[in-house]
């Protein structure tokens, strides 16, 4: 593709925004530092170049013409974009990556995930964010072929190092109308095995991590919002992380199971960098606001 240089320079469509949004050439000279005959001249240089014309008089007053309403909302927005490019370009040259990749297992709350994403984006608007919603060996296989920078995962794989970062509680859960609440009494392993147990499929490609099942008796899907949907609807059981079915256990929707054993289970999610001494300051700070937040949600959960 080959580009033409534009006509008319940034020093030009600042002339003529700041004539704009100034009220004249005297207050645009004062704020640009320059000669009025200056302003006046580039601005009939511009014209000239275009062949329209950008002011016109109405009676003492010159106003702007419907073309020149057209240039200065299209110059004010070159601008900005050419004060974003040059903000960019010194973030990149700081050590600011354009863009975080992160793999976030899907028993982490979504709603402390976006709110973490959107505080960093308070101070970070313009970097990019991939996000991997992985569940099991999915997240493990980000970390290992390095399509991340960091990863939210419920085990460390080998040859890397991670942190804790939080507690997951996990129910057995079903509708009410399931039969197994029928039963009304502790239920055994047995019991699960003569139903349909819900399962999120192992997001890697490997599929190098089991998913816990009990029986052959299952349905296997992608996403947990279709798997909880399912369980509202009486098709089937699961373990759910507890934030991510709260809403229904709390209107009744889903109710844990009363097991004999193995009804809860307790686990542990880890923060790990693909590679700690690689990774930009957006990925670090990013990292900074995860544990901050995690820290505030589980004090006021304790409380």
């Amino acid at each position: 593709m080959n580009l033409r240089a534009p006509r008319i320079s940034l020093d030009q469509w600042t002339t003529l925004v700041s004539v704009v949004e100034a009220g004249g050439y005297a207050k645009a000279a004062e704020r640009l530092n320059k000669s009025q005959s200056t302003l006046t001249y580039a601005i009939q240089k511009l014209e000239e170049l275009l062949a329209v014309k950008v002011f016109e008089i109405k009676g003492r007053k010159a106003v702007l013409t419907p073309t020149g309403e057209l240039l200065y909302r299209r110059g004010k927005t070159l601008l900005e974009e050419a004060a974003r490019l040059e903000h960019a370009a010194g973030e990149l040259a700081q050590g600011w990556e354009p863009e975080i990749r992160l793999a976030v297992e899907i028993i982490f709350p979504t709603w402390l995930l976006l709110k973490c994403l959107g505080e960093f984006a308070k101070e970070r608007p313009e970097t990019r964010i991939e996000l991997i919603e992985s569940v099991l060996g999915g997240t493990d296989e980000a970390l290992a072929q390095r399509n991340v920078d960091f990863a939210i995962g419920s085990s460390i794989p080998a040859g890397f190092v991670g942190d804790a970062l939080m507690p997951v509680r996990m129910l057995c859960t079903a509708a009410p109308s399931h039969p197994l609440h029928k039963l009304g009494r502790a239920l055994t392993l047995d019991d699960l095995r003569e139903h349909r147990h819900l399962v999120i499929r192992d997001s890697g490609v490997q599929r190098s991590r089991a998913g816990g099942w009990l029986n052959e008796m299952r349905w296997t899907v992608s996403h947990k919002a279709t798997s909880i949907r399912a369980a509202v609807m009486g098709l089937g059981y699961a373990w759910y992380a507890e934030d991510s079915c709260r809403e229904e256990l709390e209107r009744g929707a889903l109710e844990p199971l009363p097991l004999r054993e193995g009804g809860e289970r307790t686990g542990t999610l880890y923060l790990i960098f693909a590679d700690r001494d690689s990774a930009g300051l957006g990925a670090r700070r990013l990292t900074e606001i995860i544990r901050e937040e995690v820290r505030r949600a589980c004090a006021s959960q304790a409380t």
